[in-house]
């Protein structure tokens, strides 16, 4: 399936403005009163609107450039839940945003009114950033958060009313949250559902308001929480805390926090996938002789065998040492890319030696490049095709 953008037909930096009209148009072609009922139009409008409804918004344009759709449906350790989408909560975004305006309801005859639901709205879902260290990746770890969220007010126990009053009904809707409109056309009467304007569609009105939320209904506070962080993740990896975020309007419903994973970069290491990769500078003489040495991993040291003869550039693996899978599936290895390292600066005894032993040593074979790193011509070569 394509993806929101293409959609849309628009381009990944495209404004808000843009997506917006783009959205208007497809709507009107797929919209199913102008196409019979037609099943495939109607299959269409809702994957129009659906694509609308995440790039309109920052934050959700935002987790979608990052993870995909994957990323607002859920993925390892859960993401913010956009599934479900169907073609009623299509008729709603669209009835929402433009319903009422513009002509839309003569159109379509106002077929797509319907009840409204005056339960509380759930609270907006949150994003927060957790660093990692790579240990934490290794072993999993607990984490806490200071988390500011919108909690309900106590003074007027989330009503939003100021202590001893409550809201009324709306008497522009009678508090069903909804009012008619009634059109007439060369084509007969008719009549569109939406929601209330002078209420929002709750059905009811706060006439004295609460001092301490101003009417919201919600204060803002801090908790802590705490992140159980399986092992093996990565960031492209989130978590998502059902019910820990803010509280709805008027007592709705908690939103979700939604944990975005940074691994943060370890200097000594290479990450790729479960498997590590080290570089580990030795001697011309380890290298000639063998040698037996200690090499950091991400949980201690581990002893290393060199075999005698190695070329610079060969790579040794230390099994079971690299990190694990997310879900348990196996260990990685760390791979050791051992470099010869020449010194700069030689005592006398040093040159002296080296003299002796230039006098000694054989010339290098014509493949000994074949084992180490590749020459500076391969390289040139490369670098042009």
């Amino acid at each position: 399936m394509s993806d929101y953008y293409e959609r849309l037909g628009v381009s990944r930096s495209a404004t808000t403005e843009e997506v917006k009209k783009a959205y208007r148009k497809l709507a009107l072609k797929y919209h199913p009163d102008r196409n019979e009922g037609s099943k495939e139009a109607e299959a269409r409008f809702r994957e129009v609107t659906e694509a609308y409804e995440v790039l309109r918004d920052s934050e959700k344009r935002a987790t979608y450039d990052r993870y995909g759709e994957q990323g607002l449906r859920g993925g390892a350790g859960a993401g913010p839940g956009f599934g479900g989408f169907d073609f009623a909560d299509a008729i709603q975004v669209f009835m929402r945003d433009f319903g009422g305006f513009g002509g839309f309801d003569e159109i379509f005859g106002g077929r797509t009114g319907g009840s409204r639901s005056r339960e509380p709205g759930k609270g907006q879902t949150l994003r927060v950033r957790l660093p990692l260290a790579l240990k934490d990746v290794a072993r999993g770890v607990t984490k806490k958060l200071r988390v500011a969220v919108l909690d309900a007010c106590e003074e007027c126990d989330g009503s939003g009313a100021a202590p001893g009053t409550k809201p009324i009904p709306c008497k522009n809707c009678g508090g069903s949250g909804e009012e008619r409109h009634v059109q007439r056309s060369v084509f007969g009467q008719f009549v569109s559902v939406g929601p209330c304007r002078a209420c929002g569609g709750e059905g009811r009105v706060i006439e004295d308001v609460c001092g301490k939320c101003r009417g919201d209904g919600r204060v803002r506070t801090e908790r802590e929480l705490e992140v159980e962080i399986p092992p093996g993740v990565s960031s492209e990896n989130f978590l998502t805390l059902r019910g820990q975020g803010n509280v709805g309007p008027r007592s709705g419903p908690r939103g979700d926090i939604i944990v975005l994973l940074e691994v943060q970069d370890d200097p000594r290491f290479l990450r790729d996938g479960q498997d590590l990769l080290f570089e580990l500078p030795i001697t011309f003489a380890q290298a000639a002789l063998g040698a037996e040495v200690e090499v950091p991993t991400v949980e201690a040291n581990a002893r290393l065998t060199i075999p005698s003869g190695i070329q610079s550039g060969e790579v040794l693996r230390l099994r079971g040492q690299g990190l694990p899978g997310l879900h348990g599936h196996g260990k990685g290895d760390q791979l050791v890319r051992v470099r010869v390292w020449t010194p700069k600066k030689l005592t006398k005894e040093q040159e002296r030696i080296l003299r002796e032993l230039r006098e000694l040593e054989d010339e290098p074979p014509e493949d000994a490049g074949a084992h180490g790193e590749k020459g500076f011509w391969s390289k040139v070569k490369e670098a042009f095709t």
